[in-house]
């Protein structure tokens, strides 16, 4: 994970944590705020895996229950080892497998996130997401005016909370910031918004950002 990438992903969870307050806020404590907001993904990955070896385990059980109970088996001798059988491709594997790729996918995240922790107390990383901060926050109306403006048809109250702060912190670096490539800010917002929000989201947010891009770079 690049340090850029690690920057908005803990911009994002430093947006959610303060919710409305972002107004109200002065002088943050970043690092408490983030060192929380990584625990609580640590804890829920801690979860996943949990459940992920609890699934992992139920599948090689199945594997090898049907190995014993196969009828070449059953027919060798009492004191005799099993030989491999073929598995069923029926829709029986097709869920097994399913379980199985849904775990890889939460393994993969949980590894996220202890990358993600250790790069939190990086220098570079905390400087760059209290300048997204920063800059959010002094020039609130204005980005969030650009929302309003692109989504048309959307009122932007009533659009996923999620999917504004993804928005804010993509517009704050591609408008006011512009310390990073276009189109690396603007594909780092759509995988935010394919690992934190809706299946929709991710093509919303492109759309927003391409009008953000023709007209105000």
């Amino acid at each position: 994970m690049q340090a850029r990438r690690a920057s908005r992903e803990l911009a994002l969870i430093l947006f959610s944590q303060l919710g409305k307050d972002i107004d109200k806020s002065s002088n943050l404590n970043f690092k408490d705020i983030v060192l929380n907001s990584i625990r609580t993904l640590i804890g829920n990955s801690q979860d996943e895996l949990q459940l992920v070896t609890s699934e992992l385990s139920d599948i090689q059980g199945y594997i090898y229950e049907y190995e014993n109970n196969h009828k070449d088996n059953l027919e060798r001798p009492l004191d005799a080892a099993n030989i491999p059988v073929k598995l069923p491709m029926t829709n029986v594997m097709a869920d097994k497998i399913s379980v199985l790729l849904n775990s890889a996918e939460k393994t993969i995240a949980a590894l996220e996130v202890a990358e993600l922790s250790i790069l939190s107390d990086r220098s570079d990383v905390k400087k760059y997401v209290e300048q997204i901060f920063k800059t959010y926050k002094e020039k609130k109306s204005e980005i969030d005016g650009l929302i309003k403006k692109y989504a048309i048809g959307w009122d932007i109250e009533r659009l996923f909370k999620i999917d504004k702060d993804i928005l804010r912190i993509a517009i704050a670096e591609i408008v006011y910031i512009k310390d990073a490539p276009v189109k690396v800010v603007i594909d780092e917002a759509i995988e935010l918004a394919k690992k934190y929000s809706t299946d929709e989201s991710p093509s919303f947010i492109n759309g927003i950002l391409a009008k953000v891009v023709d007209e105000n770079v």
